[in-house]
């Protein structure tokens, strides 16, 4: 994964809205703590095994995470209507939740890569959090999210 600089931003960006939530931080308190503590190699710092990312796409890694913040209601409000009922969003863990609202907010971008390689992105992601169900779930939502916010992307059958 070292060598994927975007997957790694993603997975930063993931990280970065778990803490915000978690640590009640505005976007751009975790977008600086991040740059400076765990995104990038200086000297001597360790790797990824060390919770480090350190070939991790600044930009976008900051451009996702200001988007999820900016736009969270928006975001979220589209997440709660693509999960079933039997799941209301402060049902899901939290690293879960930050997952969609990473994905939710790169398929927000009109001018990001294609909403099926957002998602492929993401499920990739999410299998590096979880081994049961949650990658299926957050496949489902961000296909949804895709077909609302980028329905050119996918043609209506004939």
């Amino acid at each position: 994964m070292s060598a994927r600089p975007r997957t790694l931003a993603r997975v930063a960006a993931v990280q970065a809205l778990y803490q915000a939530e978690h640590a009640s931080q505005s976007g751009e308190t975790v977008i600086d703590q991040f740059v400076r503590h765990r995104i990038g190699d200086p000297p001597g710092s360790g790797g990824v095994e060390e919770g480090r990312l350190p070939a991790a796409d600044v930009p976008l890694f900051a451009r996702i995470v200001r988007t999820a913040t900016e736009q969270q209601d928006t975001v979220d409000g589209m997440i709660v209507g693509a999960l079933p009922e039997s799941w209301p969003m402060n049902r899901l863990d939290p690293v879960l939740r930050a997952a969609l609202r990473a994905g939710g907010a790169e398929l927000w971008l009109s001018d990001g890569p294609p909403a099926k390689v957002v998602i492929n992105e993401y499920m990739d992601v999410a299998h590096g959090f979880f081994s049961g169900d949650e990658p299926r779930m957050l496949n489902g939502v961000l296909d949804r999210l895709a077909h609302l916010l980028r329905p050119a992307e996918f043609p209506q059958a004939s």
